[in-house]
Parts: structure tokens; sequence; C-alpha cells
């Protein structure tokens, strides 16, 4: 490497171009970066070209419009995809009533992928289901108990969702997640099967799945599922499994699927179906690891990728 700069008998330092290197550098960073987005870039899919039969969408940040909406869109292409038999699956670390409140009353709304891949319901069957054992439910509680950070529990139970903390900050947070909620005064006497464990950090979420929580991810699976939120599962539930678990029930493969993530926790989705997009305000990860990028949330990326590679 040369530097652009060359210094005079002086010891003046004279730069060589009327920009300095690091501008330069930068720019070619830059331009870099934006080649490599358009090579995966969902425009440049021939229009029409997807046989598509399942699609899976995750919720917040890429389905769900900044404002947590989901979008007026939707409904009509819904529609659409019913009448072409192309099933659309709502994927999230959400409880599965809330997805179904969510989508109630839509036509086609059949299955479901909740609570990070813990729960695939299918035409109102349960056709898979992961819990984890009571003692590692009653250490995690008692792990957030003692921290020393801003953090909250949610007990995530095949009945309902279960916290102990009520202040108003809290409960808001959580209640954007679990339309099924109770609160009980300790969560050391909850009796229902439990699908997952989910803290919620003030501040970082990541900082808790790499501290407190790391001893457990040997024998279990600690998901960053969003800056605020990390899920303690069973080592073999994931959104991945999952749909590979629905792919089956209904006969299709991944030369028929497409998935649309934003998070950690949608890394397994995406790498089980053969059109995976990640959305442009995804982590830098989950762009990594997709075949194409989609645009943002905010710009109706999954509605406006669909409608091209259905040619609707």
């Amino acid at each position: 490497w040369t530097s652009p700069c060359t210094t005079s008998m002086a010891g003046a330092s004279a730069c060589t171009s009327s920009e300095q290197w690091w501008q330069r550098w930068y720019r070619g960073c830059m331009t870099t970066l934006n080649r490599a987005f358009e090579s995966r870039s969902w425009s440049r899919i021939p229009a029409g070209s997807a046989d598509l039969k399942l699609i899976a969408c995750d919720m917040d940040g890429t389905l769900v419009l900044p404002d947590g909406r989901l979008p007026e869109e939707l409904w009509p292409l819904l529609e659409r995809l019913g009448e072409r038999g192309i099933t659309f699956v709502p994927a999230s670390g959400r409880q599965y009533a809330t997805l179904a409140a969510m989508f109630e009353g839509r036509p086609g709304r059949s299955s479901f992928i909740a609570e990070n891949g813990n729960l695939v319901v299918h035409q109102g069957q349960v056709i898979s289901s992961d819990s984890l054992e009571p003692g590692t439910v009653h250490e995690v509680i008692d792990l957030v108990r003692g921290a020393d950070r801003d953090l909250g529990l949610v007990v995530c139970g095949r009945e309902t969702a279960w916290i102990e903390r009520t202040d108003a900050g809290f409960e808001g947070e959580v209640r954007r997640y679990y339309a099924e909620l109770r609160k009980v005064s300790d969560l050391h006497e909850v009796e229902d099967t439990v699908l997952k464990l989910a803290i919620y950090d003030a501040d970082d979420s990541a900082t808790v799945a790499d501290t407190m929580l790391e001893p457990l991810s040997a024998t279990h699976q600690v998901v960053v599922s969003g800056s605020n939120w990390v899920d303690v599962m069973t080592p073999w539930p994931d959104n991945g499994r999952a749909w590979l678990r629905l792919q089956a029930e209904l006969g299709l493969g991944a030369q028929q699927t497409a998935a649309f993530g934003d998070y950690h926790n949608d890394l397994e989705l995406l790498a089980a179906a053969q059109w995976s997009f990640a959305m442009a305000n995804a982590h830098p990860d989950v762009i990594a690891a997709a075949r194409y990028i989609a645009p943002a949330n905010s710009e109706l990326g999954v509605i406006r990728v669909l409608e091209h590679l259905l040619g609707l």
C-alpha cells in the first residue's frame, strides 16, 4: 500500500490529490458494497419466474411496518396467493394466539410457526411442539431475578404467557407480542408446558446472551431474536426445523418455498428455502446468509418481492 500523501523536505505533508486518502478509501468501500447489494437484488430475478407453493415470513422487522401495523396491501395479496394455491405462513417469535389474532378472519390463514419454531400449527392442528424441562425454567427465573441489569422474563407456555414483573413499561412491551398473558406473583409456581423463555433487556439483548446466559448455550439454544429480546429454547427447535416439518406435512421441498427474515432467529428459516430473502434493514449476518436482498419493511419489501416473483 502506498500513501497518497508525500512529505516535503521541510517535513510538511502535501496531499497528491484534492481528496484525502481516507475519503477515496471510504468511497471505494461503499462502491463495493453497493455492487454486492445490486448483484443479489430481488429486482434481478426475472418477473414471474418462481413456482412457489409455500411462503414463510417473519413478522417484526420483515412484514410488520415500523409503526407496528400490518400493511393494508397484504390482504389483497393473500387473496391472490390463495387463488393460486400458495400457502402463506407467518413465522415469528410471537405466540400462536397473537399471530392467529393478527390474521383472524383473513382467507387462507391455516398455518403458523410460533414461538421461534417451538410450535407449528397447520389447519388448526398442532403438528410440532417442543418444551423446556422444568429445571432449566427455574434456573433462568433465578438468573433473571438476580441480574444486575434491567431484565424481565416471559415464561412462554402452551396455555398462555406468564410474567411476574408488572411495571407499565415492561408489561406494555410484552403485550406487543403476547395476546394471551397472565400475571403471577411467582413464576416458579407456573404449571404449564413451557415452550421457551423470553428475556427482555432494556439495553442490549446480545450482552445478556454473551454473558449471563452463555453457560446455557452448551445445552440449549440461546437466540438473540431482537435488539431487546433473547430466547432460551431446547437444543433442537428453530424456525428452520419447524419449516422443514411443515414442508414435509405439505409434501413440498425447498425449490417451491420462499422465506423472508431480518434477524438471527430467521437464519435457519432462510437456509431451508431456495428463495431466501433478507430485508434491506436486516442484521448484517442475515444479509450475508440470504440468497437475495429485499427492500426494507418500511418499503413494503415482502409484498413487492412476492408480486414480482409471481408476476402479479
